[in-house]
């Protein structure tokens, strides 16, 4: 599908494509085509096109680009008769003309007209004649151009040689001005409830997403000034951006024409204030867009909330003057994908229904074993959401959630309504939600007198229920449809995160992070090190940060969840035990009571807060990796606060993805180690002092992590007064250069101290490299002795083996070679190699690279023996370790990107006798 969106300009009709239309004769029997007699100079506003493929799954495409095309433009009163008429004709094209269709919509001052286009135009179509009726709605053929003759204000066919163009004009209704739909007039007692005063918060936001401006109610509601808040991006505050199932995130809302819904504001308190907001992006008179929110606190949402269209019938009796059940009013009208509003509503109106003092909705889970309460009314907190009871609670018909029951006071059958134990309830009327004989939910309503219902009140209930169970359902899938949406994206963006990182400490913390507040209100991770160790608290994190500290108090004072490799969720109940525990202690000794402490105690609030935040429901989920238990992902709710089941599977799928990415995370940190180490014993230990000779070396391995190489320095003593030095290059960088360089260091200092010289050194070397076979790698080496002289002065017996040839620096400046160029190591069985001797006369400097610092390259321009000469020409005077250091400055200055090669630098410098 292609698209495009075009601004409004002069007004003007769409331009036709290929030739003007052709004037084609009616069939006999048949009228003439319908006329086009939309207003010539109404004006287009607006322009939005698609091109569809021929395929079926573009009918369903065509149908949503109309539907976002019209709700943006604010066209909901006429988006359900567009989507029909286009669905009917982009089928016609698609599948039955078999074409590419071409969707134009056209927006103007009175309504929208839409053109549907396809290039099959010698397709015959049935016409509309004034004494020949259309042909049955059943068939195929002609069923868009019925559904136009009878949903549309004007409609017509146009024909050009390449394509055949319907189009169809919608009128807006006509509305008094100032005049928006509203809901039924309700008594005061269905009124929603609010506060004494209803804060609206009016929070601008500019097209980068920060806010520009902030009202006092937003002050008030959310304890933030408005220079606080000024400039920075509306997400900042935002607690939960992209909970899993909700299908629009802030941001994503930020750029709608308009948007309604709930989310929640962090206030500078730390805590999350639910609210529910009113975007409409709008524009200043320089063109610049920006979105105005409203936002109230959530329970006061009737005050933004936009009433549903169309008229409503009276709350209280119909047209013909009979009096109308008020549930039966409230059931006609809920929001199909607002569920938790439909649910509260109606346990609402069934309270007020019976005359009843509480109700409450349960839904089914999948395999209808549980049902899950979702919504109630005048009952305790831990009443709440997401608790859960048994469909089958005990035997006979009255234990069962399938079937009406009627328990005239429960105080006589103690326990036959779970969710009403210890509530006061004394007669309840349940009744069950079923959609095609499947059970779908519970319905009840209590009161605290008893005997109050019989089966007249079970049969209005259930009356009730049957009417509102489809609606229910279908909102149910619908969230679960989005859940799922929002679970698939956030285990995405999960993967991601936990994938780009090796770090034990950053997983950890990613694992936290993502789970609060998204999947609870806190967390803590437990790792296990080996089978032998037991779980240790690693991270802790609550969505208020100033609890952190308290939870990880306590938990470190109770014992650890059992690693148990089940996979699922299973509850933890010592945490919310222990803090419960703690609370009462606390209090106690507030009162003056209990065992007095001499420890110091932090005081009631800390520890009252930090039972309330452990207070509800805790889960623990195993991390299992590569089939053993590395860890525990604790999840926690606050004081009567359960989980639902479809967080727990998200979560459950959450901690697989973490513990492969924590155990990932410490086999690296293990190689990494033992990596590390294996490269430490390949370097030499500290260098020796030499009397009279300065000796500096800098080393470089190329790669990250890497601390040895192909290239590699060595300084020894042989015997008294005599020194052996080396420098090398392995061919090739990495741990298999390294294994070289290995044997090659260990190698020279064995045989030079076994009394060998130069060539006889480098020539045992070289068989020791052929003998590697297939692992053998060729080596460069510049090999020395040095011998230290009364004079001042040093003696050198140098032998260079392909390696750079090292340079003398004298005191007047001039650069010459010290040796020689001989064939390399590793490549020849018979090598015949020499020594030569260099005299270092006092100020003089011995200088000795590996190849990665005269090929060190920038472009096509490379730094070389005469670059490395012209840098070592201006170290006159410098101490072996300045000398050093400027040509390694030299070498990272000469490019910008990090080297490539192994990089090795050795100087050498004869300071001279000190006179006395």
């Amino acid at each position: 599908m292609t698209t495009g969106l075009h601004p409004g300009g002069t007004p003007q009709d769409p331009p036709p494509t290929g030739n003007q239309p052709l004037p084609r004769q009616a069939p006999i029997g048949h009228g003439p085509l319908p006329a086009d007699n939309r207003p010539r100079s109404s004006v287009i506003t607006a322009r939005a096109a698609a091109s569809f493929e021929p395929v079926g799954r573009s009918v369903a495409t065509a149908r949503s680009f109309v539907r976002d095309t019209l709700q943006g433009w604010g066209f909901a009163d006429i988006v359900d008769d567009a989507v029909v008429l286009t669905s009917e004709l982009v089928t016609n094209a698609v599948v039955h003309a078999g074409t590419a269709a071409d969707v134009l919509c056209l927006r103007s001052d009175d309504g929208v007209r839409i053109e549907v286009a396809d290039h099959y135009p010698e397709r015959e179509i049935p016409l509309q004649g004034a004494a020949i009726t259309m042909s049955s709605p059943d068939r195929e053929g002609g069923r868009g151009l019925q559904l136009c003759a009878a949903l549309a204000s004007r409609w017509g066919v146009d024909y050009t040689p390449t394509q055949k163009l319907v189009w169809f004009q919608l009128d807006l209704p006509a509305r008094p001005v100032g005049t928006r739909a509203a809901g039924p007039s309700l008594p005061a007692a269905l009124l929603p409830l609010a506060d004494g005063r209803v804060r609206v918060a009016v929070v601008q936001i500019d097209r980068t997403g920060s806010i520009a401006s902030w009202n006092e109610d937003a002050e008030e509601l959310f304890g933030y000034a408005a220079e606080q808040v000024t400039g920075k991006p509306l997400t900042d505050l935002a607690a939960w951006p992209h909970t899993p199932g909700t299908s629009t995130g802030i941001a994503e809302a930020l750029r709608l024409s308009r948007w309604e819904g709930s989310y929640g504001i962090r206030g500078a308190d730390g805590r999350v204030s639910p609210v529910y907001a009113s975007h409409l992006r709008v524009r200043d008179t320089g063109g610049e867009p920006s979105t105005v929110c409203l936002l109230v606190r959530d329970h006061e949402r009737a005050v933004l909330q936009t009433p549903l269209r169309g008229p409503a019938p009276d709350a209280a009796s119909t047209p013909d003057g009979q009096n109308t059940d008020p549930f039966e009013v409230f059931i006609g009208s809920p929001a199909p994908d607002d569920l938790d509003g439909l649910l509260q509503r109606t346990v609402e109106r069934a309270r007020d229904m019976l005359d009843g003092d509480s109700a409450f909705l349960l839904l089914a889970t999948d395999d209808e074993t549980e049902l899950e309460v979702r919504a109630s009314t005048g009952l305790p907190s831990a009443r709440q959401r997401f608790a859960r009871v048994p469909v089958e609670a005990g035997p006979g018909r009255y234990g069962s959630a399938r079937m009406p029951a009627v328990h005239e006071d429960l105080q006589a059958v103690p326990g036959a309504v779970p969710l009403l134990s210890g509530t006061g309830m004394r007669s309840v009327v349940t009744v069950p939600l079923k959609v095609e004989g499947r059970l779908t939910g519970s319905l009840g309503v209590a009161a605290e007198g008893p005997n109050k219902y019989s089966n007249e009140e079970a049969l209005r209930l259930q009356f009730a229920a049957d009417r509102i169970a489809l609606a229910v359902e279908s909102a149910r899938l619908g969230e679960l449809e989005r859940l799922r949406r929002g679970s698939l994206s956030f285990l995405v963006e999960a993967s991601d995160l936990l994938a780009g990182t090796l770090d034990r400490d950053q997983t950890l913390a990613l694992m936290a992070q993502m789970t609060v507040p998204t999947l609870a209100t806190w967390c803590a991770v437990y790792t296990i090190a080996d089978q032998a160790s037991d779980p240790y608290l690693s991270y802790v994190l609550h969505e208020d940060e100033e609890l952190i500290d308290g939870i990880k108090s306590l938990l470190s004072k109770i014992a650890p969840p059992d690693p148990v490799p089940t996979p699922g969720a299973r509850v933890w109940a010592a945490p919310a035990e222990a803090a419960h525990q703690a609370a009462l202690r606390t209090s106690m000794r507030s009162l003056g009571l209990g065992e007095p402490t001499r420890r110091v105690s932090s005081g009631i609030g800390p520890t009252l807060a930090t039972a309330s935040a452990v207070g509800g429901e805790t889960v623990v989920l195993p991390l299992v990796a590569r089939n053993r238990v590395i860890g525990m992902l604790t999840l926690g709710k606050p004081t009567d606060e359960h989980f639902r089941q479809e967080i727990l599977e998200l979560a459950e799928d959450l901690s697989r993805r973490a513990a492969l990415a924590l155990d990932n995370a410490r086999l690296y940190s293990e190689r990494t180690a033992i990596s590390q180490s294996l490269q430490r014993s390949l370097l030499p230990p500290d260098l020796p002092h030499i009397e009279g000779v300065e000796v500096e070396v800098i080393y470089r391995a190329a790669g990250e992590g890497n601390e040895v190489g192909g290239d590699f320095y060595d300084l020894f003593p042989i015997r008294d007064g005599v020194y052996g030095f080396a420098i090398g290059d392995v061919c090739g960088t990495g741990p298999e250069a390294a294994a070289v360089t290995g044997l090659a260091r260990h190698a020279l200092r064995l045989l030079a101290r076994e009394g060998f010289g130069g060539p006889a050194v480098l020539e045992r070397l070289n068989s020791a490299i052929l003998d590697e076979g297939a692992r053998s790698r060729f080596l460069t080496l510049l090999y020395g002795e040095l011998w230290p002289q009364e004079d001042g002065s040093a003696k050198l017996k140098v032998v260079c083996a392909g390696h750079p040839l090292p340079l003398r620096l004298r005191q007047d400046g001039t650069v010459e070679p010290a040796a020689e160029p001989q064939p390399l190591l590793g490549v020849m069985d018979d090598l015949e190699l020499y020594e030569q001797t260099v005299t270092l006369d006092p100020g003089d400097v011995l200088l000795c690279v590996t190849d990665g610092v005269t090929e060190r390259r920038e472009g096509t321009r490379m730094l070389g023996d005469d670059g490395l000469t012209d840098v070592l020409t201006t170290c006159t005077g410098l101490t072996a370790g300045a000398v050093a250091a400027r040509i390694m400055r030299a070498v990272e200055r000469f490019a910008s990107d990090a080297p490539s090669d192994d990089m090795a630098i050795l100087a050498m410098r004869v300071p001279g006798l000190q006179k006395d």
